[in-house]
């Protein structure tokens, strides 16, 4: 979920933002110099939100990380945080704040603000409870991915603006749900594209196109092996 979420991927080589794109997380992690510590600490912190296995390797590099880079540490570390809380995976106890305090840094870093902005969102709306604090938040972050061209975090807000809306406006929530996706997909940014296929045919009716939307993203989650989107996976 992270890529692009700061300046790493256009520090990065043309072979690991084509691999990590993918959902080739470990051949992008090969590709990188032995002192590329922040793009090392990102594509494990992706790779473990997707696989949801080593989080030892991520929580590593994150330490590593963290003399040179303390605030875009605290940021990975929020996210392994968060991932902990929302997928049960033996949280800590202190899960909630030390996410809450890391996004927060990381929101007043011009850097990291727009991603920053929107993992507070999704902490707000999925741990907290509180909707419209996320929903501020979602359209803050939009603004943010607006201003400075960043077509994944655009992806990533309008994804869960879409949701929000279905609530009350139905055919809005699935117009933003499927601008999600043809963001995504023109990103080649296959995990993300899949979880967007799987989201959408969620809400559209029976029929040929979520059909193909569901198979497409069980296809993607096999091959890549995206735990949480595996079709056997219980939610």
């Amino acid at each position: 979920m992270a890529f692009d979420a700061t300046y790493i991927p256009r520090r990065a080589s043309v072979a690991t933002r084509v691999l990590w794109r993918a959902g080739q997380w470990d051949e992008a992690v090969a590709t990188l110099a032995p002192d590329a510590l922040a793009e090392r600490a990102e594509i494990l912190v992706d790779r473990y939100w997707w696989r949801l296995d080593d989080a030892g390797a991520a929580a590593a590099a994150i330490t590593a990380l963290a003399p040179s880079e303390p605030v875009l540490a605290g940021h990975f570390d929020a996210q392994l945080a968060y991932a902990r809380l929302l997928f049960g995976l033996d949280p800590l106890p202190d899960d909630a704040q030390r996410a809450r305090d890391g996004f927060t840094a990381a929101a007043a870093d011009p850097r990291l603000t727009g991603w920053a902005t929107f993992w507070l969102g999704v902490l707000a709306d999925n741990i907290g409870g509180d909707p419209d604090t996320a929903t501020a938040a979602y359209g803050q972050a939009l603004a943010e991915a607006c201003r400075r061209g960043d077509a994944l975090l655009e992806s990533y807000a309008v994804r869960h603006i879409g949701d929000h809306l279905l609530r009350h406006d139905r055919e809005q929530g699935i117009i933003q749900l499927r601008r999600s996706y043809h963001l995504r997909a023109s990103l080649g940014a296959r995990p993300q594209t899949a979880a967007a296929a799987r989201t959408l045919a969620g809400e559209l009716d029976p029929g040929p196109e979520a059909d193909q939307l569901r198979e497409a993203a069980d296809l993607t989650a096999r091959e890549l092996r995206l735990t949480w989107l595996m079709p056997d996976h219980d939610d």
